[in-house]
């Protein structure tokens, strides 16, 4: 009898834990290429103290008699190593050794001591391939060592051809970096840069490309590698000048791979963000490497399986946050929290017509305050703090692009409250309104043990992804979006944030609860509607960007326009938000649990994708 009972209160928690170790152990089927790649969580000591961390990919096939070619890869600006871990698996699958590296500043590695980290360090990517060249792995053919990156790590690729090119050239010997792939990024093919580059380079750049309006051709034209002044002198640098060509045929090699000129121009049509996730850029890739290096294991380039991971951690990621709620319902039975559990306050009024009209305007202006404000935010999060902003380390407020999202947030978080308290005070309670339905009141022990509460569900929550990590080596994400683990310090930032941040999260859970929950009106709907009013100001600036940048060529922000593109990963979190606030709100009758959870864990995710300037080694 008490295991029927005890199965029936934790069944949705185990049915939710359940299937994130099974997607989990199909997608580390998939990561290990069905167990013929061991992978490996490494550390390696850099200069000035600094810590690489990075996945090591060893094909089984691999040994002492049986050299294999080394690629390291390098994520892109706010990437962790998970990001790029498909070129990880499509390359290691055909029997390269790979290392899938944390760049400095991000994931688990340290910050770098250096303000110019990609000129001077390729973000580590240097230090990696030295510790390789001097035989530390002798399952690698030293001699076949590559790497490869997505925008800033197509950076560090260029750069590295450079720094290894100069030192080969110093010491009258062959590159330690034979070959290298760039892909979406082109401003440091300079005639200074490529003069000295003794690697075979591959190309690859995104024809819809939204940072291209840095490239030296505007508009259309900027992002078109067949006329591009960029990629023509990538491919001209490897040919005698009676050969040199005016336009770029793209997909064709030049140069002689033996003398380490090969050059390969592709454009695919993609977005920057998404050229990273296309079948079509992966296999141009794919191909690059089987050109300069050759495959162990013969495979077509189109014979891709990284899809498949993606899909399982995304399941990962959707279960973990459904978790949430049984996992709550549970620790709400526990008699310590069981005084937290009131009575779900009546809901608003029928609309009227006249307060239909009223908050529709709520909602638009909100969200045209929301729009308005984030640009402005991102200014202001340089001066405010400007050691972040330019890349020193510090531990007050290190997070560069994460500190103007904070700004942001907290700004329409108070104005959010602000505008919720004057349509009370000039509408809503002339027209039936309450306060006890806003779900305020609360005693001092109730809230200690709502704070107790939320930081047990968040430690609950990490916990078994902790634990997922560590017996599968997968964590929980989709393509840039992840939930992954972190190092200690990270606890110590979140306490940072987490206060401004909080005033948002609060906003949204009062608003969504004390204003937009209305007799008669069906619960989808009121979810669907807080969803867009959270999230509406956000999607106005994506829009804006990109139908400029369709119109014209050029997107709307330039100078900002990182902070845009970081918002394809925050809108999702955005939308879901409300959805959670009313779930939170419906377990406790009160509003305060909810944006605590909420708070927590989702700015411990925006935490953890984010590069971090933290004086740490």
């Amino acid at each position: 009898m008490k295991v029927n009972v005890l199965l029936k209160k934790y069944f949705s928690i185990s049915l939710c834990v359940g299937i994130i170790f099974l997607s989990s152990f199909f997608a580390s089927i998939i990561q290990t290429s069905f167990g013929s790649v061991d992978i490996e969580l490494k550390e390696l000591k850099t200069s000035d103290g600094q810590t690489l961390i990075y996945d090591l990919y060893k094909p089984k096939l691999a040994s002492s008699s049986i050299k294999v070619p080394f690629v390291v890869v390098v994520p892109g600006f706010q990437r962790s190593k998970e990001a790029l871990s498909n070129i990880a698996i499509e390359l290691s699958r055909r029997g390269f050794a790979i290392a899938l590296i944390d760049p400095y500043a991000q994931g688990m590695s340290s910050s770098s001591t250096s303000r110019l980290a990609a000129t001077t360090q390729g973000y580590g990517m240097f230090a990696l391939v030295d510790y390789v060249y001097e035989g530390n792995f002798t399952f690698v053919d030293i001699n076949k060592i590559g790497s490869t990156g997505h925008s800033m790590g197509g950076n560090a690729a260029i750069r590295g051809a450079d720094y290894f090119g100069k030192e080969a050239i110093r010491s009258k010997t062959k590159s330690k970096l034979d070959s290298v792939y760039v892909s979406g990024y082109v401003l440091t093919l300079r005639d200074n840069i490529l003069k000295d580059s003794k690697s075979n380079m591959g190309i690859s750049y995104a024809l819809y490309d939204e940072g291209s309006f840095r490239n030296e051709l505007k508009g259309w034209d900027a992002a078109n590698m067949e006329i591009a002044p960029e990629s023509l002198r990538a491919v001209n640098n490897a040919l005698p000048k009676e050969n040199q060509i005016d336009r770029v045929e793209l997909g064709k090699y030049y140069g002689i791979k033996e003398e380490n000129n090969l050059r390969v121009i592709f454009n695919e049509k993609l977005l920057h963000p998404f050229q990273p996730y296309n079948k079509e850029a992966t296999a141009n890739q794919i191909n690059y490497f089987e050109k300069v290096f050759g495959f162990p294991n013969k495979l077509n380039a189109y014979n891709q399986i990284w899809q498949f991971k993606e899909l399982f951690t995304l399941i990962n990621m959707v279960v973990s946050l459904l978790m949430l709620i049984p996992l709550t319902k549970v620790l709400l039975q526990l008699n310590f929290f069981k005084e937290i559990i009131k009575p779900i306050p009546a809901a608003l009024p029928r609309q009227s017509n006249k307060s239909r009209l009223i908050f529709w305007i709520i909602f638009f202006l909100s969200a045209l305050i929301a729009c308005l404000t984030f640009i402005p935010m991102v200014d202001i999060a340089k001066v405010l703090f400007a050691d972040a902003a330019n890349r020193e380390l510090t531990w007050f407020f290190p997070q560069r692009m994460n500190n103007s999202v904070m700004l942001w947030a907290a700004f329409n978080g108070t104005i959010g409250i602000i505008i919720f308290l004057l349509s009370f005070h000039l509408f809503g309670k002339h027209h039936g309104v309450k306060t006890n339905s806003w779900g305020l009141q609360i005693s001092k022990t109730e809230l200690l043990k709502t704070f107790l509460l939320g930081i047990a569900v968040f430690i609950l929550y990490y916990f078994v992804l902790f634990l997922n990590y560590y017996i599968f080596h997968i964590d929980y994400r989709f393509w840039f979006m992840g939930v992954r683990v972190f190092q200690p310090e990270m606890l110590l930032v979140l306490l940072m944030y987490f206060p401004l941040f909080f005033i948002f999260f609060f906003s949204n859970s009062l608003r969504v609860n004390g204003s937009m929950r209305f007799k008669d009106q069906s619960e989808w709907q009121s979810r669907l509607i807080a969803g867009f009013a959270n999230s509406l100001g956000l999607i106005m600036i994506i829009v804006i960007q990109y139908v400029t940048y369709a119109s014209t060529g050029t997107v709307f922000w330039t100078t900002n326009w990182l902070s845009v593109n970081l918002l394809f990963g925050i809108v999702p979190m955005m939308f879901i938000l409300p959805y959670f606030n009313r779930i939170f709100f419906q377990l406790t009758g009160r509003v305060y649990l909810g944006p605590i959870v909420t708070c927590l864990i989702f700015i411990m995710i925006l935490s953890t994708n984010t590069v971090i300037y933290l004086p740490i080694k």
